[in-house]
């Protein structure tokens, strides 16, 4: 199915969770931010947070500095 990625369109499998869809992009277990059509994804729900077609994913990652 597709879906759009920080605008890009991406095609990911049925039933992809948000979970499933970080480890696909290479940043599973990396701090990010998740928004799903315009509402934040809790990282709490991302094993149970089902992507579905046409969904628009912002994903964002902090970077420290100083």
């Amino acid at each position: 199915m597709n879906i759009y990625v920080n605008g890009d369109s991406r095609v990911v499998e049925e039933n992809c969770t948000a979970a499933q869809l970080l480890e696909t992009l290479g940043l599973g277990g990396k701090r990010v931010a998740m928004e799903s059509n315009g509402e934040i994804v809790p990282r709490s729900d991302y094993d149970s947070h089902i992507i579905r077609q046409d969904d628009k994913i912002e994903i964002v990652h902090a970077i420290g500095g100083g």
